[in-house]
């Protein structure tokens, strides 16, 4: 556990080994990374459990093993699924020699998430990053009330239908050409692949395929629009001031510190488990920016509990980061509301709606 003195975290860190198990010393040399075994460790077991089911479904279908399938894919291996891949895209998971082990995860386990080959990476990575929330960002949630259903609708629907597009017109704008062409070829591959296999077996094409593409993009539009539901419409650019942190969640052990989303915008390399020392070294800065950091939640109960307007409880998981000027609950609540208030034009004008 980290403390400052004030606050402690439980979230995981890198502890050292005094010796490496067989595995690992075969496997280490390939790795950048050796605090990236989790990783390897992942996709194994996704490899044993998420092919075969496949095969089964396919050979002899039956929805009580598609229930059990979904079940597994949806509520118990997505949410680290989605972070190793987004871990892996900001991070090369194999040394430069062996970069060709990187098309694993994006490859030949992301697509049994829904995840279509090499779109992450350009929409993440190549787009979202650069440009912050800010207006140029395709998933900015500026322009809506981050408290409202028909908000989130909105903004889910125009990315589901009309996202690849918008990401392609992006890249080719941008001159990131290869991202690009990589983009479309992974989406033709998904897409195509789902479409033959619709002919062999529909209802197994569904749950391996359609399914979990829609799925998948849900649950990655609900959490970007909780990391990023919170922003200052005077300084929509401040990292400190357009997203959100999650400390000491279960969410974070299971899904590799993602709730550090501040960090994370501030310096996008830095390694996962670098993250809870990081805030605990910056908590004046946090303080001084007057961040918003909630303890004991994740991003998809943030979501949640706005689109139910339940500000009060996320008073009650509000982080006070400076002892000596407390908020009271009141102060709290109208600090998150005011940060979810819809921000248009270049002015970055608020609109009370």
């Amino acid at each position: 556990m980290l403390s400052n003195g004030f606050i402690s975290i439980d979230d995981p860190t890198y502890v050292k080994k005094d010796r490496l198990n067989s595995f690992e010393r075969f496997l280490a040399p390939y790795l950048n990374d050796v605090r990236d075994f989790p990783f390897l460790k992942l996709s194994f077991l996704l490899l044993l459990i998420f092919p075969p089911m496949a095969i089964w479904l396919y050979l002899d279908f039956s929805w009580w093993v598609a229930g059990v399938y979904l079940f597994l894919n949806w509520a118990v291996f997505l949410g680290p699924f989605i972070l190793m891949l987004h871990n892996t895209s900001h991070r090369s998971l194999f040394k430069n020699k062996y970069k060709r082990f990187n098309n694993l995860i994006p490859w030949f386990i992301g697509p049994f998430f829904g995840e279509t080959p090499e779109t992450y990476f350009g929409h993440h990575v190549a787009m979202h990053h650069p440009e912050n929330n800010l207006e140029s960002d395709l998933s900015t949630t500026m322009k809506y009330r981050r408290d409202s259903v028909r908000g989130f609708l909105t903004y889910f629907l125009e990315f589901f239908f009309i996202g690849l597009i918008e990401l392609v017109h992006y890249l080719h704008g941008k001159k990131r050409t290869p991202i690009m062409k990589r983009v479309i070829v992974g989406e033709l591959t998904f897409l195509g692949l789902g479409i033959a296999f619709s002919f062999v077996h529909w209802e197994a094409t569904l749950v391996v395929f359609w399914l979990p593409l829609f799925f998948s993009r849900l649950m990655m539009m609900a959490g970007n629009w909780a990391q990023h539901a919170f922003v200052d419409a005077e300084t929509p650019d401040n990292c400190y001031r357009n997203s959100l942190t999650c400390i000491n969640s279960p969410y974070n052990k299971k899904c590799f510190n993602d709730g550090y989303h501040i960090g994370h915008h501030v310096r996008s390399s830095r390694h996962w488990t670098q993250m809870p020392e990081d805030f605990l070294n910056n908590v004046e800065r946090y303080a001084r920016e007057e961040a918003i950091v909630f303890r004991k939640i994740d991003f998809t109960t943030v979501w949640f509990l706005l689109m139910c307007k339940q500000y009060k409880v996320l008073a009650g998981h509000y982080v006070q980061l400076n002892p000596d000027q407390p908020k009271s609950e009141e102060e709290i609540i109208r600090l998150l509301k005011q940060r979810t208030r819809k921000i248009v034009d270049r002015a970055y004008v608020v609109q009370v709606v």
